[in-house]
């Protein structure tokens, strides 16, 4: 049961993102695991610095794009909001149903917490994923990518990021 919860995160690393493929045309993206681990670090220190519970941040993060190891990556542009929510609940329970019934009742409250912005560290993940994909904007405007392709992906963030340090942290992103 568990080595098979291990092997669907493991195809995490298969999964690239795929906002990056559509909108820049990219060949190699990042992958969903590369993208959830930026976010684990920022997720770390945002945690400790705020005095968040930092193991649920952390959890939260690392589940949170789950689902895409059954279903891939799916853009605002392929589908709507709702379809999307009920594909990825739909993919997630799929997934921890393998799992020992403490960890799948555990995870699959935090996955709930994350999805309904019920929580400060729900609503702190939703930025931290936004400041993320920010940050990797960037970082592909300074390998080739022009600013007008990007400056959707920039949009998304500067409307979503409220919290103070991470607001600091995007303008800092965005000087640099």
């Amino acid at each position: 049961m568990i080595l098979d919860f291990f092997k669907t995160a493991t195809n995490l690393k298969n999964i690239s993102r795929q906002g990056w493929i559509d909108k820049l045309s990219l060949k190699y993206p990042e992958s969903v695991a590369d993208h959830s681990y930026s976010m684990a670090i920022m997720g770390m220190i945002i945690s400790d610095l705020e005095h968040y519970d930092s193991e649920k941040i952390l959890k939260m993060i690392l589940l949170h794009d789950l689902a895409e190891s059954s279903i891939g990556d799916y853009t605002p542009d392929e589908i709507d909001k709702e379809e999307k929510e009920r594909i990825e609940n739909n993919a997630f329970f799929e997934i921890t149903e393998k799992l020992p019934s403490d960890l799948k009742s555990q995870y699959d409250e935090i996955w709930k917490e994350y999805q309904y912005h019920i929580t400060p560290e729900s609503k702190i993940v939703h930025q931290i994923d936004k400041l993320e994909m920010a940050l990797q904007a960037k970082t592909y405007q300074k390998e080739g990518a022009s600013k007008e392709k990007t400056a959707p992906f920039i949009e998304s963030a500067r409307i979503s990021i409220t919290h103070p340090k991470l607001k600091a942290l995007f303008n800092l992103i965005q000087q640099d």
